[in-house]
């Protein structure tokens, strides 16, 4: 679907060395970034004590957090379990307090702040460091299956520079996408972690539209060099891309400024996401495979024996 036609070819690949520039020193920093900072993991990654309780009334997480804020546990993270008068308190590891004396101390601490209502502990659990190693592990392992099957699929759809161009946009995008965490030290959680996963299917996405219609101006266009194939394609592709990003983007800042706190990391990495998988896919996934030297020879499809003779006696 095209909802506006641009009727002059953008010579997008004027700006590749500069960007490229970019890309590399954005994406040196981000790596300098995880090296020296590293990532603010949450405690589904560093483990912590979990404390359920339940309220005779529907009760309003504001006032739970700035209570808990106050009787010195402001780095729990409480949210709604179930219904509005179920509460899910998590806490971080503390040296030398047990998971009972902590939920205790938690329940005293929102007892006095309850105004009244009668706060119960419904159960307390404690998630050990090791299942937060095991969650790194398996993520990363996940983001590594992730790229393997990317890498196999465009290779199998297209063809192996091609290939070698979405693998580097994904990778750039992860990697920026973990800097601005660690720059910002934004707490990464699974939630971030499932938004990382959706800015990769969201990037490979976008550069494969954007390979397809290269491919096929390839097969279609038989003047002008690769260079200009390549910018028509973007040209021609811009008006879904405009339409595609932007309204994702739309949903996604409605979430972050909607949504409440607790997703807003996930919206941060989602909103980050949108716009640098949309610049890698022309300035990363295109221009590498340009680089790589793909040409109208490797894509024009061999012609049948006997075609040319085809309709004559």
């Amino acid at each position: 679907m095209e909802f506006f036609r641009i009727n002059r070819t953008i010579d997008f690949m004027r700006l590749r060395k500069p960007m490229v520039i970019l890309s590399v020193v954005l994406v040196l920093a981000s790596i300098l970034l995880l090296a020296t900072r590293g990532l603010n993991f949450g405690l589904d990654f560093t483990g912590g004590t979990l404390i359920e309780v339940g309220y005779e009334n529907p009760v309003d997480l504001a006032g739970v957090r700035e209570t808990l804020r106050q009787g010195e546990f402001g780095d729990a993270v409480a949210q709604h379990f179930g219904t509005s008068r179920d509460v899910l308190v998590r806490l971080a590891p503390r040296a030398d307090v047990s998971s009972a004396d902590l939920s205790t101390r938690v329940l005293r601490v929102l007892q006095d702040g309850a105004a009244g209502q009668k706060v119960e502990v419904r159960r307390v659990e404690f998630v050990g460091p090791q299942v937060g190693d095991q969650l790194v592990e398996q993520g990363g392992l996940a983001m590594l299956y992730a790229l393997i099957g990317i890498f196999i699929y465009v290779a199998f759809r297209f063809e192996w520079r091609f290939s070698a161009g979405a693998i580097l946009a994904t990778v750039h995008d992860v990697v920026l996408t973990l800097g601005l965490f660690s720059l910002l030290q934004v707490e990464f959680d699974l939630t971030v972690l499932a938004a990382v996963l959706a800015v990769i299917g969201y990037s490979v996405n976008d550069t494969v539209v954007v390979f397809d219609r290269i491919r096929e101006n390839f097969r279609k266009l038989r003047k002008g060099t690769s260079m200009d194939v390549v910018n028509s394609s973007l040209t021609q592709t811009l008006s879904r891309t405009i339409m595609t990003s932007g309204t994702t983007l739309i949903v996604v800042v409605a979430l972050f400024l909607l949504g409440g706190t607790l997703i807003h990391a996930f919206a941060i990495a989602l909103i980050f996401g949108i716009v640098i998988g949309t610049y890698s896919s022309i300035y990363v996934a295109s221009f590498a495979a340009l680089a790589l030297g793909v040409s109208r020879q490797d894509l024009v499809l061999p012609k049948k024996e006997g075609a040319e003779a085809g309709g004559q006696p």
